[in-house]
């Protein structure tokens, strides 16, 4: 075993936790979920087989019935959601390793043969994505979302109050915000989906509103020191994009930092496709605002994470396509071993296979 001077696989602590090491498994549809969006028993092995991660965020569960995209996800508004959640956190808390569920709302990225009684998704503006939605019958195209109007935010905001009550309930140690990726929250952040002219569209102020009150409500049920949020301030993900995204995360996290959140989670660049940003934005601006920890997420290499700790550039490092088809990635890293490719026929939907069945390293 390589001697490496690093603390990348050293305890560090989150909020009230120790966590293992600074080695984080990023959350990861799997579109495996069963009937009633409940989690199926093979997903406590799953999370199981990967707890040497010193903190695992779960795969994106939706909110309400309301909050769902894509075929197969599993919720986290209903009681038998909340029972097939507490497999997997017992599992994983048997492993010693500690669990965040993360808060999903897909706002326009949905269909309505994902949505109850085929309604329309709901966004902020009725701003169609040029995108497919992955439906039970396939790829499908996205379609012109309803516009929600102020009165229905509060009745949102109160189902990610339930949700992290539900979270709670499940055994998770705590929960993070979904603000990336092109999903509801985002949409209120940049102005590619947000045209509105009220209290939450227009201004930056206006913009950052809605996530706020989202965090806020959440902070109230978990507590601050058990909160983290994602955000992906210059990714394209879900065809959303923002004329000048610097000034409105940069309020955003400095609003953030206020809350004393547990940790700042950023995709920095586009989404498994690079980390370059283009323009001005400098993205250490956000780390240097946030006196939490920082997690930095996409394309890191085992280079990547032990220069980022050397530089001190992040906190702890999100790996997420790499924990699918390594389960022991955590070792592999420590010993600078080869990774194994990830079956791309097998990422989303279907049974173990891809899911249970990637093999691990020989004992040292």
């Amino acid at each position: 075993m390589p001697s490496l001077e690093t603390d990348l696989f050293a305890p560090v602590r989150l909020g009230p936790y120790q966590l293992a090491n600074r080695i984080v498994m990023a959350p990861l549809t799997r579109s495996r979920a069963g009937e009633g969006d409940v989690p199926r028993p093979m997903a406590a092995e799953y999370y199981a087989q990967r707890a040497s991660a010193g903190l695992i965020i779960s795969e994106a569960s939706q909110i309400s019935p309301e909050g769902k995209g894509y075929a197969w996800t599993p919720g986290i508004y209903s009681a038998g959601q909340v029972a097939g959640w507490q497999t997997v956190t017992r599992a994983v808390h048997a492993k010693g390793s500690r669990i965040f569920l993360q808060l999903w709302h897909v706002g326009r990225i949905s269909h309505p043969d994902l949505q109850p009684g085929g309604a329309l998704p709901v966004a902020p503006s009725a701003v169609r994505p040029n995108v497919e939605v992955f439906t039970e019958q396939g790829m499908k195209p996205a379609v012109t979302p309803r516009a929600l109007d102020i009165g229905e935010l509060p009745r949102i905001v109160d189902d990610y109050r339930q949700a992290t009550e539900n979270a709670l309930a499940a055994g998770f140690d705590g929960v993070e915000v979904h603000a990336a990726n092109g999903y509801l929250l985002e949409q209120f952040l940049k102005d590619g989906a947000n045209r509105r002219t009220d209290a939450y569209g227009g201004a930056i102020d206006n913009r950052v509103r809605f996530p706020l009150d989202v965090v806020a409500a959440v902070c109230a049920v978990a507590g601050s020191e058990r909160v983290g949020i994602r955000i992906s301030p210059v990714n394209n993900r879900n065809d959303l994009v923002d004329s000048d995204p610097e000034p409105v995360f940069s309020l955003l996290v400095d609003r953030l930092d206020a809350m004393k959140l547990a940790y700042l989670h950023v995709v920095e660049g586009i989404t498994g496709q690079t980390r370059e940003v283009a323009g001005a934005f400098d993205l250490g601006r956000l780390r240097r605002s946030f006196r939490g920890l920082y997690i930095a997420n996409n394309c890191y290499t085992r280079e990547l994470a032990l220069a980022a700790r050397r530089d001190n550039s992040a906190d702890l490092i999100a790996f997420g396509r790499p924990f699918i088809s390594n389960p022991d990635l955590v070792e592999r890293l420590r010993r600078g071993a080869p990774l194994t490719p990830p079956d791309m026929k097998t990422l989303y939907g279907g049974d173990e296979k891809g899911y249970l069945d990637y093999p691990t390293l020989e004992p040292a």
